[in-house]
């Protein structure tokens, strides 16, 4: 299970160190796709044919659907842990994410998530205004 936060720099070449306590050995593999919010998600590779099965397993008919595969699934890359533990992340990614050189990673249960610092300062002053009315809403589902 994955938690905490982690502050890193992305190096010149677009790296950036995943914490050690989030790597299962030293070469890790993990996809590291488009997540929602404007981060990235990253999965571990037993987590992402979990997450695999449930998107092919969406129905093509439903625009829904078809537009939610495209968007996690093309932008899906394999990525590497070198030996210092950094992992390349595509410009694409980054771009998108708004990752240009500070980057916050958190730890969120199933899978890790990487946000531009901006992006997550930002989410943070929104939501944490929003986290008790989310609490009681969630009260329904157990939580």
């Amino acid at each position: 299970m994955y938690t905490g936060e982690y502050h890193y720099t992305l190096d010149e070449k677009g790296r950036l160190s995943i914490p050690a306590k989030m790597r299962q050995n030293k070469k890790a593999v993990f996809m590291v796709t488009r997540g929602l919010e404007k981060c990235l998600f990253v999965f571990n590779q037993k987590e992402w044919k979990i997450w695999e099965k449930k998107i092919f397993s969406l129905p093509t008919t439903k625009k829904e659907a078809r537009s939610f595969s495209r968007f996690l699934l093309s932008g899906a890359t394999e990525c590497e842990t070198n030996e210092l533990g950094r992992i390349n992340i595509p410009l694409t990614l980054r771009q998108y994410a708004g990752i240009n050189k500070d980057a916050v990673i958190i730890g969120v249960g199933n899978r890790i998530e990487i946000w531009s610092k901006d992006n997550w300062a930002s989410f943070l002053l929104v939501e944490e205004k929003n986290f008790a009315e989310a609490a009681e809403n969630l009260v329904d589902l157990g939580i």
